[in-house]
């Protein structure tokens, strides 16, 4: 499931289903939840243990916000329907609003895409600036209390009715404490404790994809200069496990990325992550770190596997439970995709609170399936391009793989192609739309005379300015 194919948020359809709930997780799936809950009760409460930052500050529970972030279409779209005049917020605070091909380079296959004719904005800013435009805003709502510096110890369950009462937690005095609610909200993340907590109450447990890539990612801050916004992105490939992305952000910076799969480790120090950016087939990045001040030093985010749990698998569930975000599946961050699901994941939850309580848990889940599915034909699909990822391999990945990486040769000089592609990874639109067969056939046609019809394998070098 995609943007084209969810209705839209839609207050109007929310009807009164109790007194609080609670939302276990501060980040942008916790956040996301918490605001459609608040059509639907009086009061919600957000347990985080990291302190809740009153700037754009990153959270030390959370070391993958000091990589780079950009928000997809998807998200992007449903974060201005919850919160209207979003976008303009976060560019206020110095985001901005950017074209993903006309003021990016997007080098995969051997060159660099060229424009799609459409417009295809996206939000660039870091990950601090996004959540602290979320916080601000959901701070506007009344009937949401933001608690930070709470450490969740389990939840209050009655196990005749398997109903969940409450949340047990240590306060920001270090009380222990409970907090009644209709509704609990898991937000938590990768460490999501729901598993353990329902096989130690007799629960099945969900099976779980986990899919190995062994990815390391390292990011510095540089100065911008004034007169550039835009951006680059090199997408790692089988003979070259290394990737790279320097995109823009507040400040006039730009958040530059170094990523390395199956063994490459990213760089820690300063003159190695210059080499590796050096070793890149375009020259803009290694060209900036060496011309541009370094905001900051080299951070370092380890990503071994992306995981996904099957909840809605599962023959029994607690009432009064969700499982949301991160916490269901998360991706291999490359592909920016984590706050856009996070942000249709609280979607979903919007249209499955409108039909009530009873079983909220499951119909949620399965709708959460058809959102998950795509995001993780698209970031999975892409990391089995390397032999040595392992894990459950979706049904006709490699084809696919053959496919698309036909396609993207193509659009190095097609911008129709270039549009049909952003289209299902900016998750507007489903990956099967790119079997419609007018793309087919512009992926299939001769070129008599191009280099592209006497090779497709062949890589085209590409040399552009800034």
């Amino acid at each position: 499931m995609t943007l084209a194919n969810i209705a839209r948020y839609d207050e109007r359809r929310a009807p009164s289903l109790g007194q609080r709930a609670v939302v276990v997780g501060g980040s942008v799936a916790g956040l996301c939840a918490a605001r459609v809950l608040c059509d639907s009760f009086v009061e919600i409460v957000v347990l985080e243990r990291d302190a809740f930052p009153s700037t754009p500050a990153a959270r030390e529970g959370a070391p993958q916000t000091s990589q780079p972030h950009a928000l997809l279409e998807a998200g992007r779209t449903t974060l201005e329907d919850f919160f209207p005049g979003f976008g303009n917020a976060v560019q206020s605070a110095g985001g901005l609003q950017l074209d993903m091909t006309k003021d990016f380079v997007w080098y995969d296959q051997g060159g660099a895409v060229t424009e799609a004719a459409a417009d295809l904005p996206a939000l660039y800013a870091s990950r601090p600036l996004f959540e602290h435009v979320i916080r601000e805003r959901l701070r506007e709502f009344s009937e949401v209390q933001l608690r930070g510096g709470c450490h969740v110890l389990g939840y209050e369950h009655d196990a005749e009715t398997e109903r969940m009462t409450g949340v047990r937690f240590r306060d920001e005095d270090g009380q222990e404490t409970t907090l009644e609610a209709t509704l609990v909200v898991d937000a938590t993340g990768r460490q999501s404790r729901t598993p353990t907590w329902l096989e130690t109450h007799g629960y099945p447990v969900p099976d779980v994809d986990t899919v190995e890539i062994d990815v390391t990612y390292s990011t510095v801050r540089i100065e911008r200069p004034p007169d550039v916004r835009g951006g680059v992105l090199i997408a790692p490939e089988p003979h070259r496990p290394r990737g790279a992305a320097m995109l823009p952000i507040e400040d006039g910076q730009w958040e530059v990325l170094l990523q390395g799969l199956h063994g490459e480790q990213a760089p820690a120090d300063r003159e190695t992550f210059i080499e590796w950016a050096e070793a890149l087939p375009r020259d803009e990045i290694g060209r900036r770190l060496r011309e541009q001040e370094w905001v900051s030093e080299s951070t370092r985010y380890p990503f071994p596997a992306s995981v996904r749990r099957y909840y809605s698998s599962l023959d029994r569930f607690p009432k009064g439970l969700v499982v949301t975000g991160d916490a269901i599946a998360s991706f291999n961050p490359i592909y920016g995709q984590g706050m856009s699901v996070a942000a249709l994941d609280a979607l979903a939850l919007h249209h499955e609170l409108a039909a009530g309580l009873a079983g909220l848990g499951p119909r949620f889940f399965r709708r959460t399936d058809a959102i998950i599915d795509e995001a993780w034909r698209i970031a999975v699909g892409k990391d089995f391009v390397f032999d040595r990822t392992t894990g459950p391999k979706p049904f006709g990945t490699d084809l696919f793989n053959k496919y698309v990486a036909r396609l993207l040769r193509r659009a190095h000089d097609d911008g129709t192609l270039t549009e049909a592609f952003f289209h299902v990874f900016r998750l507007e639109r489903s990956a099967t739309s790119l079997l419609h067969p007018s793309v087919v056939w512009r992926v299939f046609r001769p070129r008599f005379g191009s280099a592209t019809s006497s090779s497709e394998n062949e890589s085209t070098s590409y040399s552009t300015g800034d």
